[in-house]
C-alpha cells in the first residue's frame, strides 16, 4: 500500500519528465561470464545533459543512482544499484502501447527509483510490476540483474510486460540480450534504434566469442563505437590530421550521439554472500569527452567526488565533459548538432580528447582491477574503497588541471 501512495503522489507531478531521447543497453548472465558475474549495462540518452551520482537512503535498500542534475533530482533514477545487489536500467521503447490512448507517460524513472528501493530479486521486481496502480505510464524496455543468477528485459507497457529472461537459451543463445528504443514483443514497425541495435549485438557477439566481457573493452566498443551498422561507415578508417582544424561528419544512428549524457555499468554479484562487491561503473558526460569511474555502496554511503553531486547538483566530471563537448558539436543552428567535429575527437597527432584520455582511464582500470580482485577475496574492506576514491579525486584533478588546464571541482 505504501508503494502505491508514493507512486500516485510522483505521478502528478512528473508526467513531463522523460529518457525519451534514446538508450542503448545490454545485459548478460552470469552463467556466460567467466566470474559468473552479471553485466548490465545503459549508454543513456537524453535531453536532460547534465547527470550526476548520488547514494540513497530512502528505502528499504540503499542504492546508487544516475540522476537528472536538476531540482528533481530525487526523484527519479535513470541506472543503478542497491545493496540487495539488485540493479535496474532502462531504454525508451515506443512500441509497446499501441492503439493506448492513455495520456500518462514517461514515468520509468520514478518506478526505478521504487524497484531500487524495494526490491531484492527479480521476482521482487515482476512483483512490482503487478501490484503499482495501472496504467504505469511507461513505454520501457527495463533491464535487471540480481545477487541470485537473475538477469532479464522487461518490456513494459502501461498495462502488461513480457519478460525475456538471459538464462533462457532459446531467448538469449550467448547469454546475452541487447534493447535499444524498440521492443521486441510489440509492433516491429513501430520504434527507433534499429541501426543502434544491430550495432550493438554485433559487437556483444563477438565479446562473448572470445571471452572479452571486461568493463574497458565493452566501454570503448559499446559507448566509444564510431561505426554505422547500416552504411559501413567507420569514422575511424578516416580521421582528421590535427586538432586546430575542424573536420565535421554526419553523426546520426551512432551508438555515441550529440544526446548521450553517460554510461552505466553494473557489474554484478556471482551470489547472494558477495551482493557487497557490485560495483557500478559509470563514465558521466559525454562518452568521447569522459572516463569511466568505479563506485560501490559503503555504509559511509561516500561516492567520488568527481561523479557526485555539488552545490549546483552537477557533477564535476560531467561539467569538465561537457565543456569539451562543446568542442565535438560547434554548430548550434538548424541540424548542427548532427554533424561531430571530429577532430576534437580523434586525429593524426593523437590530440583528440578521446586518445588523451585513454591512459588517464586505463591508470583507473589498473588501480581498481587490483582492489576489485582483493575485495573478492575478501582481502580488502571499505576503507579501503575510500582510499581508492581519495585516491581518484585526486588523479583526476591532477590529470585534467596538466593535460586540459581544467579544473575539476
Amino acid at each position: 500500500m505504501k508503494i502505491r501512495i508514493i507512486f500516485a503522489v510522483l505521478i502528478t507531478i512528473f508526467l513531463s519528465q522523460n529518457d525519451a531521447s534514446g538508450c542503448t543497453t545490454f545485459l548478460v548472465s552470469g552463467k556466460y561470464t567467466p566470474d559468473g558475474k552479471p553485466i548490465l549495462f545503459k549508454h543513456r540518452d537524453t535531453d536532460v545533459l547534465d547527470n550526476a551520482l548520488h547514494c540513497f537512503t530512502d528505502g528499504k535498500y540503499t542504492y546508487i543512482g544516475l540522476i537528472n542534475s536538476n531540482t528533481d533530482w530525487n526523484t527519479m533514477v535513470w541506472g543503478g544499484y542497491n545493496s540487495a545487489g539488485f540493479a535496474i536500467i532502462n531504454s525508451a521503447a515506443y512500441n509497446n502501447n499501441k492503439g493506448d490512448t492513455t495520456k500518462l507517460s514517461d514515468l520509468e524513472g520514478v518506478i526505478m527509483k521504487l524497484a531500487l528501493q524495494n526490491c531484492r530479486n527479480l521476482k521482487d521486481f515482476e512483483n512490482l510490476l503487478d501490484t503499482l496502480k495501472k496504467p504505469l505510464g511507461v513505454d520501457a524496455n527495463f533491464g535487471v540483474i540480481d545477487a541470485y543468477g537473475g538477469a532479464a528485459y522487461y518490456e513494459t507497457g502501461n498495462f502488461r510486460y513480457v519478460k525475456f529472461d538471459a538464462n533462457d537459451p532459446k531467448t538469449a543463445p550467448g547469454g546475452f540480450l541487447v534493447r535499444t528504443n524498440h521492443s521486441f514483443s510489440g509492433d516491429p514497425e513501430i520504434g527507433y534504434g534499429y541501426c543502434r541495435y544491430n550495432t550493438a549485438y554485433a559487437v556483444m557477439k563477438e565479446a562473448v566469442s572470445v571471452k572479452k566481457l571486461t568493463p574497458q573493452y565493452l566501454f570503448d566498443n559499446i559507448s566509444r563505437n564510431m561505426t554505422h551498422s547500416l552504411t559501413g561507415t567507420d569514422l575511424r578508417d578516416d580521421i582528421p590530421a590535427e586538432k586546430s582544424t575542424q573536420e565535421f561528419r554526419f553523426f546520426t544512428d551512432y551508438i555515441p550521439r550529440s544526446l548521450s549524457s553517460a554510461a552505466v555499468m553494473i557489474i554484478g554479484s556471482p551470489d547472494e554472500k558477495h551482493a557487497k562487491n557490485t560495483v557500478m561503473w559509470t563514465i558521466m558526460g559525454f562518452s568521447l569527452t569522459s572516463v569511466a569511474v568505479p563506485a560501490w555502496i559503503t555504509s559511509q554511503k561516500s561516492l567520488p567526488a568527481i561523479v557526485s553531486m555539488k552545490e549546483d547538483l552537477h557533477s564535476p566530471l560531467g561539467d569538465a565533459a561537457m565543456k569539451m563537448r562543446e568542442e565535438c558539436f560547434p554548430l548550434k543552428r538548424g541540424n548542427g548538432r548532427n554533424y561531430i567535429n571530429l577532430s576534437a575527437v580523434i586525429n593524426k597527432q593523437e590530440t583528440g580528447y578521446l586518445q588523451m584520455l585513454k591512459p588517464v582511464e586505463e591508470g583507473i582500470f589498473s588501480k581498481a582491477s587490483v582492489l576489485i580482485a582483493e575485495l573478492d577475496k575478501e582481502k580488502a574492506s571499505e576503507k579501503d574503497i575510500v582510499l581508492f576514491y581519495d585516491w581518484l579525486d585526486k588523479y583526476m584533478t591532477d590529470n585534467y588541471l596538466k593535460l586540459f588546464n581544467i579544473e575539476i571541482k
